[in-house]
């Protein structure tokens, strides 16, 4: 089964989300995106339970906050990532957002970001990959949000596949839905 987890404030609404459940249903592949829930810890409890109750093995694709919780999962369960446009150390770049209201970007819910949220972030930070060989990293130097060279230096050792342009919501994310598969 593929797994997509979405970024912060997004949903499983989300254009690469709909795009990978659109090329599963028309192939037969098993594909999952929840909406993740806005507290950490309940959206890697989700996240757990979907990857223990599942018969088949997971791979797990993460874009942006997505990217940071795969990590998080496939240290702890042993599972491939495939990481887009990954958010690296999100616990000190929303350090920011403590105390200001966020706004899904697909249905408007609002919620305050709160000193829990960051501290249920750091719980999950990981320090350096254990098995580079289980992530494959897809980044684009155009990204406006995120840094791609950190993602770059995190994942040493790791796939790597490094495009010009684009942006934060990866423009090639269709492209490489077989691949991702093949993984």
């Amino acid at each position: 089964m593929l797994l997509y987890l979405h970024g912060f404030n997004s949903s499983a609404q989300s254009g690469k989300a709909r795009q990978l459940l659109a090329w599963a249903d028309a192939r037969g592949v098993s594909a999952q995106c929840p909406d993740l829930p806005v507290r950490p810890a309940e959206a890697m409890a989700l996240c757990e339970r979907l990857i223990v109750d599942n018969a088949t093995p997971v791979t797990l694709i993460g874009s942006s906050l997505g990217g940071f919780y795969a990590t998080w999962l496939a240290e702890r369960h042993g599972l491939k990532a495939v990481l887009v446009n990954p958010c690296v150390a999100c616990d000190e770049k929303l350090a920011r957002e403590v105390g200001r209201t966020q706004t899904n970007w697909h249905d408007g819910s609002e919620y305050l970001f709160g000193p829990e949220h960051l501290a249920e972030l750091q719980a999950l930070k990981v320090a350096a990959i254990t098995r580079p060989d289980r992530y494959w990293l897809l980044v684009e130097k155009g990204d406006e949000v995120l840094d791609y060279r950190e993602a770059v230096a995190y994942f040493t050792g790791a796939r790597q596949i490094v495009f010009e342009g684009g942006d934060h919501g990866f423009t090639r994310f269709a492209d490489h839905l077989s691949q991702i598969a093949e993984f």
